[in-house]
């Protein structure tokens, strides 16, 4: 569901939903009381677990970070590997490995996307250790990159990445149902990081788009600036559409907006519109509608481009997350 205008304004109404909020934030309490205590188990893994997640509901630009940090990784000479809910998929069996040619419907829409753009091996699971067990075990990997598992304490993590929307924030500071925030802004004291997509905060990236990309894989990519004047159908079903549909039209195009669920399942005619113009889509869409995908459909990918200041707090975490890990490999083999 699209979020209520009131998670990023006044509340208004939503103050009536406040004994909720209470009750929210005394179980989100008890539930982090109970892993920190050793009251309820978290798994730590033989290879270092890196968390990117959110504090609040909704997109945030959480997966073109991921990305960016897996092909850091990669260029640095690791062997990572990706775990993931798989919100919105639905599979008979888990774990599940994740190909880019794998059905969203099962795998759920953002891993199908991080293994086609990361060629990196995913794996999916409501039981986060599970999956992250059966990775270790399919695949050579020596660090595993968490998608979106802030709150799954029961994975056990070396360095926690929190990102947030800088024209959201936290919206009105809330936790649910009230506000977005799946757990108090207090939270954010604890993880290792905090980035910020766009805005002027030093540890920050921005998101950038340059090319649309056609469904049908045997047409070629396009620059944005073809469509520069023309008119297109811009489709989204994202955490924050809005996003996609201003960057669009800040390249020049003019933007018929076309909103969507967050994670929504396709149907062929929901994208048949009268005209023929260009229908351009996120990639997190684009997965979902290949399979009866029409020649003048596009995706445009997002490519996340960290400032200076978030690379060298990155590198230094990760150099320092290593080599804690490499010493206290070397203390076991002693």
């Amino acid at each position: 569901m699209n979020p209520p205008a009131g998670w990023y304004g006044s509340p208004g109404w939503l103050w009536l939903l406040l004994p909720l909020e209470v009750l929210f934030r005394a179980l989100v309490w008890l539930r982090r009381l109970l892993y920190r205590r050793g009251w309820k188990p978290s798994a730590r893994l033989p290879v270092p677990v890196i968390v990117v997640g959110n504090l609040s509901v909704g997109g945030t630009g959480k997966t073109p970070l991921t990305i960016w940090l897996a092909e850091r990784l990669l260029s640095a000479g690791h062997r990572p590997g990706i775990v993931s809910r798989g919100y919105g998929g639905h599979s008979p069996t888990y774990p599940l490995e994740v190909t880019g040619q794998s059905d969203p419907a099962q795998a759920g829409d953002e891993p199908v996307l991080l293994a086609s753009r990361t060629g990196l091996p995913v794996v999916v699971g409501p039981d986060r250790v599970a999956a992250a067990r059966h990775l270790l075990q399919a695949h050579d990997c020596d660090v595993i990159l968490a998608d979106d598992g802030l709150q799954h304490y029961a994975l056990g993590r070396e360095l926690e990445i929190v990102v947030i929307d800088a024209a959201r924030g936290l919206g009105n500071g809330h936790c649910l149902p009230v506000g977005p925030l799946r757990e108090p802004p207090s939270r954010l004291r604890e993880v290792d990081l905090v980035v910020w997509q766009g805005g002027k905060d030093p540890v920050s990236f921005i998101l950038e788009i340059s090319r649309a990309h056609p469904l049908k894989a045997e047409l070629a990519s396009r620059d944005l600036s073809d469509f520069t004047g023309r008119n297109v159908h811009a489709v989204a079903g994202i955490g924050n559409p809005k996003r996609f549909f201003d960057a669009l039209t800040t390249c020049g195009l003019r933007v018929r907006e076309h909103t969507f669920e967050d994670h929504h399942a396709y149907r062929p005619e929901e994208l048949r519109f009268a005209d023929q113009d260009p229908v351009l889509m996120t990639e997190k869409d684009g997965v979902k509608c290949k399979r009866f995908a029409q020649d003048h459909w596009f995706t445009v990918p997002a490519q996340a481009r960290p400032a200076a200041a978030l690379v060298s707090n990155i590198e230094r975490l990760l150099e320092a997350v290593m080599s804690k890990r490499a010493q206290s490999q070397e203390s076991s083999d002693g």
